[in-house]
């Protein structure tokens, strides 16, 4: 009987924990983006002034910035639209400091968002910081210019993240011969970072498996 309770206390932690954080990270955002865009709106035109004084819309604001986010799209579709944006670009390329957070930010983006775009398709591990430890990483782009002459021919960017927090990591670039093919997702692999490796895949290479402890590889079965 402990034995069971034990399991359904610790079975319900793993239900409600990723549950929970999730509406807790959905709740948090929602609100602060209604606690920016909504001041924003005149007051005639927030339906909440026609509401009692203790009844709020929650996700109102998230839902106008889609409206004005998808209008900003649609704007700039036309030429009239593409001159402005080009105008307010040619400004802000302009300003000292500025331009380069803005330009920055706007390859970022383009990169992201573009279909033509390959980053973070591919996992492969490297050895790293030393001979004999494998880390896991994602290949971010083809190696260009001086790049691709100075260090080899089939250079390429990898991002090494850190663990558990997958969004910092290191920049490194080789050649593609020195790193190992996984197959494996880069959903897998994040899932991997964050669980400090306990949520591990089976998709390893066997020449990565051999260097594991066995007890990493084949972990023993519990109850």
């Amino acid at each position: 009987m402990f034995r069971w309770l034990r399991n359904s206390f610790l079975t319900g932690i793993v239900i409600a924990t990723p549950l929970g954080v999730t509406l807790y990270l959905i709740v948090t955002f929602v609100g602060f983006v209604d606690n920016v865009v909504k001041p924003l709106i005149p007051a005639r035109y927030n339906p909440e002034t026609y509401l009692p004084a203790d009844f709020t819309i929650p996700g109102l604001g998230v839902l106008i910035a889609v409206l004005l986010l998808t209008a900003l799209g649609a704007l700039a579709a036309n030429i009239f639209g593409r001159t402005l944006i080009g105008l307010g670009d040619r400004i802000l390329q302009g300003v000292p400091l500025v331009r380069n957070v803005y330009g920055a930010l706007k390859q970022i983006m383009e990169t992201v968002f573009s279909g033509k775009a390959n980053s973070f398709k591919e996992v492969v591990l490297i050895e790293y910081p030393m001979k004999g430890l494998y880390v896991v990483a994602f290949v971010s782009a083809e190696g260009q210019g001086d790049l691709k002459h100075k260090i080899s021919e089939d250079v390429i960017a990898l991002f090494v993240p850190t663990t558990p927090n997958p969004t910092s990591g290191f920049l490194l670039y080789t050649p593609r011969s020195n790193t190992i093919h996984v197959d494996m997702s880069v959903e897998e692999a994040a899932k991997l970072i964050i669980s400090f490796g306990m949520v591990t895949p089976d998709k390893l290479p066997d020449e990565v498996k051999a260097s594991l402890p066995r007890a990493i590889v084949d972990p023993p079965k519990t109850d």
